[in-house]
């Protein structure tokens, strides 16, 4: 993780055992933080990896599996971490609500319980559990700027909502189905503090991927990463769906990178210049701290369901790769969603109702080549945290090295559906390479051919 965090605890637990009679079995190691309120369930994750290592991976629990639930996910770990994924990123898995629904799995009925359909709490113990034995850390969906309409906190804490002027609850933005939090009520704020400590020890998850982060004041987010930070021996991930870098003077680590995206697709579809990603670049990491980084991504739940798949927005599935060999090697945090590493045709629904379900069956070998494109980008150190150089990149061909002390890795990649040329340049001309997907030797000369959508992996001999 990006910050290291020394803590004082004040006071010492006498260990204490749960009988086996009681309705919830701890393990002997289970510790009560300072204000009694939560347990702390198995031992805290000691492999949350650095932000700049994450291969992140969005799971929807409702079309996952045929079990369509938490335990459908646990079954399919294996097959998650031999992706070369080492987060994994839950949708949200609370009780949705009834009153002016839609099925959003962001109108959170109760905070404190899980979706009965997904299951209960030891089903996302197990899965967590699991998941950290495979070295793969767990976030959850915070949806902190808006609840459900039958929320009992809007009968029993009213004040805990925006209000018009004759005192009526209002909608969050234009969602007509979630009522508005207010973060002027310094209770809420506790209370939604306590939801995020909850899930943390009670569950022992690493972290939230924050729904709408940009919505909720920064001073808010600023006092709960602070006091999640400071529960004792534990790694937090604290991830915004937000492009605001203001976000990260509240420390979070990641924010979503939807100016890269937007360009990347207009790279692809309409042409434009593949050297203008470099400026695109440029721009999204100015005044980015030390430690914290972009979210980069073809699709998600929301760009597939809304808008299309990524083999149809990067016109083709040999176009989507190319994408995600871009987002995963150019610069930031690469994510996969589920579906995506088999190009999936349809696209995918998250709204409840829906009795869709992933084909895992389909496409083995776009499976392969996502695979052989993340396990590279988690040995190489020059893809994750390499310096990044233009090498005469043109309008059809992105051409760059990244370099991170010894290790030199050049990338080729060819943005249009059809054959491409490229001038290499002087200082690369006859240097021996190591084609990483072919494990075949490669020597550049004064100019490269790449057909379409293809791209090369080179790491220097």
């Amino acid at each position: 993780m990006k910050k290291t965090y020394s803590l004082i605890v004040p006071f010492i637990y006498t260990l204490f055992l749960v009988s086996c009679n009681t309705e919830t079995n701890f393990p002997d190691n289970d510790k009560v933080i300072e204000d009694e309120k939560f347990v702390q369930y198995g031992t805290p994750f000691a492999g949350v990896p650095e932000i700049s290592d994450i291969n992140m991976y969005e799971v929807n629990p409702l079309v996952f599996s045929q079990q369509k639930n938490l335990d459908g996910v646990r079954q399919r770990l294996d097959e998650i971490q031999d992706l070369g994924i080492n987060v994994i990123w839950l949708m949200p898995i609370h009780p949705i609500g009834q009153e002016k629904a839609f099925g959003s799995p962001y109108a959170v009925r109760d905070f404190y319980d899980i979706n009965p359909s997904y299951g209960n709490m030891e089903d996302l113990r197990k899965l967590v559990s699991e998941a950290h034995e495979r070295g793969m850390a767990v976030i959850l969906d915070l949806v902190a700027n808006h609840t459900a309409w039958d929320n009992k906190w809007i009968t029993e804490n009213p004040s805990w909502y925006k209000q018009d002027g004759s005192g009526n609850i209002m909608i969050a933005e234009n969602w007509s189905d979630v009522a508005a939090l207010n973060y002027d009520n310094p209770t809420l704020r506790s209370e939604m503090i306590d939801v995020m400590k909850y899930w943390v020890l009670e569950a022992n998850v690493d972290g939230y991927r924050c729904d709408f982060a940009g919505g909720v004041p920064v001073d808010f987010w600023t006092e709960a990463i602070e006091e999640l930070r400071d529960i004792p021996d534990r790694d937090i991930i604290m991830f915004a769906e937000s492009a605001d870098k203001q976000l990260f003077n509240a420390d979070f680590d990641l924010i979503f990178g939807w100016d890269f995206q937007a360009r990347l697709k207009e790279v692809f579809r309409e042409q434009r210049q593949a050297s203008d990603l470099f400026t695109s670049n440029e721009a999204d990491y100015r005044n980015v701290p030390n430690g914290a980084d972009i979210l980069r991504f073809t699709t998600n739940h929301d760009d597939n369901a809304w808008e299309d798949t990524p083999q149809n927005v990067f016109n083709t599935i040999e176009g989507s790769l190319a994408a995600f060999l871009i987002t995963s090697y150019f610069g930031g945090v690469p994510m996969v969603y589920n579906g995506q590493e088999i190009g999936v045709s349809d696209r995918i629904p998250f709204f409840f109702g829906t009795n869709y379900r992933i084909n895992w069956a389909q496409n083995p070998h776009i499976l392969e080549e996502y695979k052989r494109i993340l396990k590279f980008r988690a040995e190489s150190n020059a893809v994750r945290k390499g310096v990044l150089e233009n090498l005469g990149s043109t309008a059809a061909i992105l051409s760059f090295k990244k370099t991170f002390q010894n290790e030199e890795v050049v990338v080729l990649v060819n943005t249009l559906g059809k054959d491409s040329e490229i001038q290499i340049p002087d200082s690369l001309k006859g240097s021996k390479w190591l084609n990483v997907l072919l494990d075949t030797e490669v020597v550049l000369e004064n100019e490269l051919a790449l057909s379409a959508y293809s791209y090369l992996i080179l790491k220097e001999i």
